[in-house]
């Protein structure tokens, strides 16, 4: 009797020692599942970021930012579109009280509506990139980029560098024009400013690498060469 309490005894503890060991390795491998995920889970990131930083186009790195990667072109090309929208809203802005012509009037309303819009988008991106080398020297500040709208060679080299920008003195022509004479300076100084903007649009899509910046450079390209044309047509009936 004393044999089989013993025997028994043993065996309920084996089986216990049993349901303990595979409790333990359960655990053990659940710990181990759970803590490969987690390692997984934050590696995942890390790779995508070193991978996104060290994408090319070309031989020249492209960095991430506003609407996906960009590059040095492309931040060139925001800033200096955006002074130049700003010099193209400064022109027009003065038709209403001094064109004569509805035509004119209303292309002038035309160019602010489009232009407006794209100044904020652009002002945007560079608020995103203003950390990139290619800003250094310039704020992307819409008030500091403000005093130079609609202005030209006279105010310094970041005017003087892009196409089509007025000077000081033929802001000061076009603000005193009034009727007639307004239609036909506006016009004919717009069509240049316009000629000028289509070639930074195509800089741009030679050199620039933002999705969101190719596009703008294609809308501009577009809605510029038909205005082109209609201000060409309009100089023609004066």
């Amino acid at each position: 009797m004393t044999q089989t309490c013993t025997r028994m005894g043993a065996l309920i503890a084996a089986a216990a020692l049993s349901v303990v060991l595979a409790a333990c390795g359960t655990t053990s491998t659940t710990a181990a599942s759970a803590a490969n995920t987690s390692a997984s889970s934050t590696a995942a990131p890390a790779t995508s970021s070193t991978a996104a930083a060290t994408s090319t186009s070309g031989s020249v790195a492209m960095q991430p930012g506003a609407d996906g990667p960009f590059k040095a072109a492309d931040v060139t090309f925001a800033q200096q579109m955006l002074i130049h929208h700003q010099g193209a809203v400064a022109m027009a802005d003065l038709a209403p009280t001094r064109a004569s012509s509805t035509k004119v009037k209303a292309l002038a309303a035309q160019i602010k509506a489009e232009q407006t819009p794209e100044i904020q988008q652009m002002t945007g991106w560079l608020a995103v990139w203003a950390p990139h080398p290619a800003m250094s020297g310039m704020s992307s500040s819409p008030d500091a980029m403000g005093g130079m709208a609609g202005m030209g060679s006279d105010t310094g080299s970041a005017s003087a560098s892009m196409p089509g920008m007025m000077t000081d003195a033929q802001m000061g022509q076009l603000t005193a024009a009034t009727g007639a004479q307004f239609d036909k300076l506006f016009l004919q100084l717009m069509i240049v400013h316009h000629q000028g903007a289509l070639t930074m649009a195509k800089t741009e899509k030679a050199d620039g690498g933002n999705t969101a910046a190719l596009a703008l450079a294609d809308s501009i390209m577009s809605s510029q060469s038909a205005e082109i044309t209609t201000m060409q047509d309009l100089l023609k009936a004066l």
